[in-house]
């Protein structure tokens, strides 16, 4: 399939696409929140850290309502990429995937209707002590609780598992490392070039802090987020009965690392041939990280969707050939499964995202430049 390229575990990966080609999937997105993302500098997904309290809001509501005239949290007006949700949006509304929004631990609460965990953010990783051990405990049977919900709506097909936590590559590199895993310089981040030694010197300063207790539970309480503990107990409770496609770069990257050792354990069964990581081809030859590297280091299937805007007439599209944005809110999943769905082309998935991006300046009657 020209238009996803499988770039590790290549046979188990080739294997899982033939299974679901043609399948119709749903997708459910887990918002969450660290104090990580506060951080000056450490994301580039919303310019001040007032703003990234309220981008995983404001990309949720895109994702669910699409363009509308005065939306709650308008999408920030980038000049250095739009919002990866603008390809979320554009599959899910066109190819009509179902969309189910996960509320893990935000700071406000979300504009549209979303199903809520009982979760809290994530303070910051330099801390060494992100989460309350009991709450991760509490998100951890919520994952695997929903995790069975949405298998049973996507009988005999799979779950795309999306994420949107601004700093969630921070804490990704804290609990790969956390869990044994080289990746420091491996990981990705919204910035065209990744800010490796900042984030490595706030993962270092919590894994210090921390209590050393090599538990993934307790690591996930130390150094993640919210997010990445309810995707875990979903990812291995719907990898029973059904297809995972755990759509995003490191952040699910670091997913797979923490619901492997979560099974492993704690004895929970799971089948790991079900679960693949999915992303776009700007994080799997980011030539700043090495995802490709890492997926070997954590033993999955890496696949991406080859989607380029390098032909785009939208400069904040184009923006992501020079290796801004990348990846967020499940933008490669659900690239990858327009593919596998109903065979889109290239120019196919390009025209519904440039569509989209029409009927965003048409309705906002914003000037050349800007995308609301």
């Amino acid at each position: 399939m020209a238009s996803v390229r499988v770039y590790t575990q290549i046979e188990q990966g080739q294997r899982w696409l033939q299974r679901y080609r043609h399948c119709a999937p749903l997708f459910a997105c887990v918002l969450g929140f660290t104090e990580t993302g506060l951080i000056p500098d450490i994301s580039a997904a919303g310019v001040t850290a007032g703003d990234r309290q309220f981008t995983a809001i404001a990309d949720a509501e895109f994702l669910v309502n699409g363009p509308q005239p005065q939306p709650a949290y308008p999408l920030p007006p980038l000049q250095l990429g739009a919002s990866p949700v603008l390809i979320s949006r554009a599959v899910v509304e066109a190819q009509r995937i179902p969309v189910w929004v996960f509320n893990a631990g935000l700071p406000h609460p979300p504009a549209i209707p979303a199903i809520e965990l009982g979760g809290a953010p994530a303070r910051c990783v330099s801390s060494g002590q992100a989460m309350e051990p009991a709450i991760v405990e509490h998100l951890l049977h919520q994952g695997f609780l929903w995790g069975e919900k949405l298998a049973a709506q996507a009988s005999s097909s799979y779950i795309i598992l999306g994420e949107c936590v601004v700093g969630g590559t921070t804490t990704a590199l804290a609990v790969l490392t956390g869990l044994g895993i080289p990746a420091a310089g491996k990981v990705n981040s919204s910035h065209s070039t990744c800010n490796h030694a900042q984030k490595w010197d706030v993962v270092q300063a919590g894994l210090s802090r921390s209590r050393s207790d090599p538990a993934p539970l307790a690591i996930a309480a130390a150094v993640g987020d919210p997010m990445q503990i309810v995707v875990a107990g979903m990812a291995i409770a719907a990898s029973r009965t059904v297809g995972v496609l755990l759509a995003g770069g490191t952040q699910m990257l670091a997913v797979y690392a923490l619901l492997h050792a979560i099974a492993e354990r704690y004895q929970h069964s799971w089948q790991p041939d079900q679960i693949v990581v999915g992303t776009t081809r700007w994080v799997a030859d980011d030539p700043t990280g090495d995802t490709v590297g890492l997926a070997r280091l954590v033993k999955v299937p890496l696949l991406a969707t080859q989607l380029s805007f390098a032909e785009s007439r939208y400069p904040q599209l184009q923006a992501y050939e020079r290796g801004f944005v990348k990846e967020g809110v499940g933008a490669g999943g659900c690239a990858i499964a327009a593919h596998l769905f109903q065979d889109w082309t290239q120019l196919e998935l390009l025209g519904a995202i440039e569509g989209l991006v029409d009927r965003c300046y048409q309705l906002n009657n914003v000037s050349s430049g800007q995308v609301e």
